[in-house]
């Protein structure tokens, strides 16, 4: 069961990817996973995030049922996008998909965000591109799934870009350094030719990053 706490978080973080040009009009979603309940808490189809209130938000089933809907909302036309990584992965218990600018350049090239930039280990050692399909299909989503495995993102061509954690802080972190990282390999190449970072230090990023930021108990 979800909380209007958790209601109420993924409301702000559909209002921080509009205050830090993520996303733009009704473009993107969220969501919420209840690994105990399996249910997934998902933002409305086409609506504002500065439009949508607690009640407008969907609680549906991981085949896509409505299992409530307080305002009469249809759930994101991207939820199979949504639980077909709740399906297949424990360690992703939320998710963003935004049109972020730089992310969406690099989609419509069909270019991976290739590791100039160390912040690129927040999602793995780089970000592919998943093949292109019609939003809000089956094929999509299994196309996304493919093409983030062992990541935590993935860039969804002519289209934009996702990316799932354990928690709606960290996810909100992934897109947010995803799409940092986009901006400054594309202005990058536009001067001239990155030099991209190799595998043993990214590697070396991947293991630092397991413990960025936490409490380092004191004996």
């Amino acid at each position: 069961m979800f909380t209007q706490a958790q209601k109420k978080e993924v409301i702000k973080y559909g209002k921080k990817l509009v205050d830090y040009n993520l996303t733009s009009g009704t473009g993107g979603n969220i969501s919420l996973y209840d690994p105990k309940d399996k249910e997934i808490l998902i933002t409305p189809s086409g609506f504002d995030f500065y439009e949508m209130t607690e009640e407008d938000l969907v609680i549906i089933d991981l085949e896509g049922n409505v299992l409530e809907a307080k305002s009469g909302q249809k759930p994101s036309s991207e939820w199979m996008m949504h639980g077909v990584f709740y399906k297949n992965r424990e360690d992703l218990q939320a998710i963003i998909h935004a049109h972020t600018v730089y992310g969406t350049v690099l989609s419509c090239l069909r270019e991976p965000l290739k590791p100039t930039h160390y912040m690129v280990a927040v999602a793995g050692e780089d970000i592919r591109v998943a093949e292109y399909a019609t939003f809000g299909t089956e094929q999509l989503s299994r196309n996304a799934y493919e093409a983030m495995r062992d990541r935590k993102a993935v860039i969804l061509a002519n289209h934009g870009i996702l990316g799932g954690e354990i928690n709606l802080d960290k996810a909100f972190n992934v897109i947010e350094e995803v799409e940092y990282c986009s901006k400054i390999y594309c202005i990058a190449k536009s001067v001239g030719d990155p030099v991209i970072l190799d595998r043993d230090e990214m590697e070396v990023m991947k293991h630092k990053f397991q413990n960025y930021g936490k409490n380092v108990k004191k004996h």
